[in-house]
């Protein structure tokens, strides 16, 4: 059988782009090796956030005497957090499965590689193998943990975030080997629950070193009150196996002192690799760049009829990315005119306590793009609704061109944050200016007016400060 379009892997990049091109009358097939929905739905961005809420439920019972309310003797069931979140991812993948049926997408079960001739080979559980013949394919095939070549994880005592989401047994102690979202998630989690745990950040900034220096500062200082230690500017050099546990040796990158440690887990959060392995990239020619697949703006490789998206290519490795290189890619493929995909207006979120959202411009950015800046910040010590919710921790930083009033960037660490961020996503995509923000009325009591405030903060019309 002939599709209009075959798309390999199902993640967040693939399976949206299956409906997409369903959508536009182009019969689809999706091709997955394991389970619907991807690495987002079963093993990363759904079952972290029921993780996350665990303990986010954990903590506000710990604290429940701030709101006047008394709790004996709390405790965290580890087996049943585990167990909550691979429902929920499992309920997940199953609304994928009715996405596909209602969009009338044949999903092939099997390992997808391509082959001469605009076909894919399926190789199926049992061995067998099937050719499938398409005029358009997506390689939508995602990431996986990145391992260090001296550190190479085992899935026992040395394990990525897969191994973090399914231990068998509560760790009393962790190392974490990378503060970027993936390792401050699970560092806030397994904190939350009782674990001691280490954060080993190889550049100087240390937690999240992509946001705003303002941003890693004050989610440090929080951490710190919470009992998690962090040692930035820092790498680990070696681990070994010690009895039940470890001993992680970590090398201080400014002084080059050794401390040990000694851990029951390391957890290896240092990125994401793309699987692009095995998948018949060689015979077809087709060019990578960096490591990654090779892409036009509208995500064709060099070879025609074969397009990438997602974790593949070159960009941000986040959900929200892939599903929309995955519409722009198949509104191309069907013959309409979609706009290239902005890449400056990506959002960024961290679900840890406080959440971190940012979108656009750093200060540091703005100011080495050579921009006059007026910058705003306003406090959530000073929102009444952060201070009636017991959440009066961080802030709202928000950046505009002195010159013009474009919104360069937004910064902000919070209770919800990852919910408000939004605006200035949109705001930024209709070319707001910081008056046209201030003079949008906010409601009140809500965490949203500290948007409102930071742009009133940059024009010295703030109110609440």
């Amino acid at each position: 059988m002939k599709y209009d379009l075959v798309v390999i892997g199902s993640g967040p990049g693939g399976y949206v782009a299956a409906i997409r091109a369903s959508q536009l009358g182009l019969k689809t097939a999706i091709v997955e090796k394991e389970n619907l929905g991807g690495v987002c739905l079963n093993w990363g961005c759904i079952p972290t956030k029921a993780l996350l809420k665990s303990a986010q439920v954990f903590e506000y019972i710990n604290h429940a005497e701030d709101y006047g309310i008394s709790v004996k003797s709390p405790k965290a069931d580890f087996d049943k957090i585990i167990g909550r979140s691979r429902s929920v991812a499992d309920g997940m993948s199953k609304g994928v499965n009715f996405l596909m049926k209602k969009n009338k997408i044949t999903v092939i079960e099997g390992y997808g590689k391509l082959k001469r001739g605009k076909k894919v080979e399926v190789t199926k559980t049992d061995g067998s193998k099937e050719d499938i013949e398409a005029t358009n394919i997506i390689i939508a095939t995602g990431g996986r943990a990145k391992a260090l070549p001296h550190i190479p994880i085992d899935g026992e005592k040395v394990i990525g975030y897969r191994e973090a989401m399914t231990l068998k047994k509560q760790p009393k102690s962790m190392v974490v080997m990378g503060a970027g979202a993936i390792g401050v998630e699970f560092a806030h989690f397994y904190n939350a629950i009782g674990t001691e745990v280490t954060i080993v950040e190889f550049f100087e900034q240390g937690l999240l070193p992509r946001e705003d220096k303002d941003v890693s500062k004050e989610l440090g200082k929080i951490f710190k009150k919470k009992g998690i230690n962090i040692l930035a500017n820092s790498a680990v050099e070696s681990v070994e196996k010690k009895g039940k546990g470890l001993i992680v040796k970590v090398k201080s990158r400014k002084d080059d002192s050794i401390q040990e440690i000694a851990c029951d887990i390391l957890l290896s959060a240092t990125g994401v690799s793309p699987n692009i392995e095995e998948i018949g990239l060689e015979p077809l020619g087709i060019e990578l760049e960096k490591g990654l697949i090779k892409v036009n703006e509208f995500y064709q490789t060099n070879v025609p009829g074969v397009y990438a998206i997602g974790d593949v290519v070159a960009g941000a490795a986040l959900a929200h990315v892939a599903s929309a290189e995955g519409i722009i890619c198949v509104e191309k493929i069907a013959g309409q005119n979609p706009h290239p995909l902005n890449y400056s207006n990506i959002p960024s979120c961290t679900y840890c306590s406080p959440e971190v959202a940012s979108v656009g411009m750093t200060e540091a950015q703005a100011k080495e793009a050579g921009y006059e800046i007026k910058l705003g910040k306003f406090p959530f010590s000073a929102s009444g609704k952060a201070k009636a919710g017991g959440v009066s921790e961080g802030f709202v930083k928000i950046i505009f061109d002195a010159k013009y009033g474009e919104l360069l960037g937004a910064h902000l660490i919070g209770a919800n944050v990852t919910e408000m961020i939004a605006e200035v996503v949109v705001a930024r995509n209709l070319e707001t200016t910081g008056h046209e923000m201030i003079k949008s009325v906010h409601p009140h009591p809500t965490m949203s007016e500290a948007m409102m405030e930071a742009a009133a903060a940059a024009y010295d019309e703030v109110i609440h400060l």
